[in-house]
């Protein structure tokens, strides 16, 4: 049986076009058996969901991981050739080198993954404040103009800092940033439907939606045993004790909780690409769903029904962090 691919869109102002779906790596490849792996890489890349983001998630002093190191095996495994994907890398403030700026961090990052380039790059959160974002800007800009990266954006900054960056890049004439990664899903909405980054999507900023499933709770689950990412708000009870009524909601849409969750963050009109984890082929074919539930439900009462859930409404600062 022949599919259509996953449709694709333009990210931000940039040339560069992604897939509507994409797969995250962050506690994911290191919980499964590596030919799981290599299934699942070679079934997304068949499906057209070819944006794989895969950074190097180790915080200084910690043990090392090797997620992007298991990617990049599978990938060969797979038979997979560079050009058949595209590939986004995180970089990291923390990292930044006095003198080559983000340039050490990433060459570091594609050695570890077997790749000469990187068709995106994120920064992470900011958590310092003595690196002059003009200095941010040009680095990036010198990426791109040597051919290591195509795009980039941020994940997790404020909408004021976002604005910041997109001023100093038309002020010198450098690529803008294309896309903020953003935490979005039914319970998690106050910052990329608030109104200081509306003003970003109106200037052509696109969204990653991403944490889509809370770590698994979104997807029908009470219980985990991965790590989850952060709590803003502090809901992360509200969203459990919400599981039941949300699963009942899916199944009332003949759909499952993951690909509700999923079509949801698609309902996005900024939405270029819905960041997920899925740890094994099945799943992921099940998790394309989403995109026949959001055709037959359509976007308006898919936001109507899921609006209950809105968690985090009026706890997070819509500004960001």
């Amino acid at each position: 049986m022949t599919h259509a691919p996953v449709p694709r869109r333009r990210l931000g102002t940039s040339e560069l076009e992604v897939p509507l779906l994409a797969l995250g790596s962050w506690h994911v490849y290191d919980r499964m058996h590596f030919e799981d792996i290599v299934a699942l890489m070679r079934a997304a890349v068949d499906r057209g969901a070819s944006l794989f983001d895969v950074g190097v998630y180790a915080a200084p002093g910690a043990p090392p991981v090797f997620t992007d190191v298991l990617f990049a095996s599978a990938m060969r495994a797979a038979g997979i050739a560079r050009e058949e994907y595209l590939l986004s890398e995180k970089l990291w403030v923390e990292g930044w080198d006095a003198e080559g700026g983000f340039r050490p961090q990433l060459e570091r990052a594609l050695v570890r993954v077997g790749s000469e380039r990187a068709d995106l790059v994120v920064l992470g959160d900011l958590r310092r404040d003595d690196l002059p974002l003009e200095d941010i800007v040009e680095s990036l800009a010198e990426l791109h103009r040597t051919g290591l990266v195509r795009a980039w954006g941020v994940n997790n900054w404020s909408a004021g800092s976002v604005q910041r960056l997109i001023d100093i890049a038309a002020a010198t004439a450098a690529p803008a940033p294309a896309v903020a990664q953003l935490k979005y899903s039914v319970s998690r909405r106050s910052i990329p439907d608030g109104e200081p980054f509306r003003r970003l999507w109106d200037q052509g900023l696109s969204l990653e939606a991403s944490d889509v499933m809370e770590g698994g709770y979104l997807a029908g689950k009470t219980s985990t045993d991965r790590e989850v990412g952060r709590d803003p708000g502090g809901i992360r009870q509200r969203i459990i004790d919400d599981v039941a009524a949300f699963s009942a909601l899916a199944a009332e849409l003949g759909a499952t909780p993951a690909q509700l969750a999923i079509a949801f963050t698609l309902t996005h009109s900024a939405t270029a690409t819905t960041l997920f984890g899925t740890s094994s082929a099945a799943q992921f074919e099940a998790n394309l769903g989403s995109l026949e539930l959001l055709e037959r439900v359509g976007a308006g009462t898919i936001r109507e029904r899921v609006d209950p859930f809105w968690a985090d409404r009026g706890l997070v600062d819509p500004e960001g962090p």
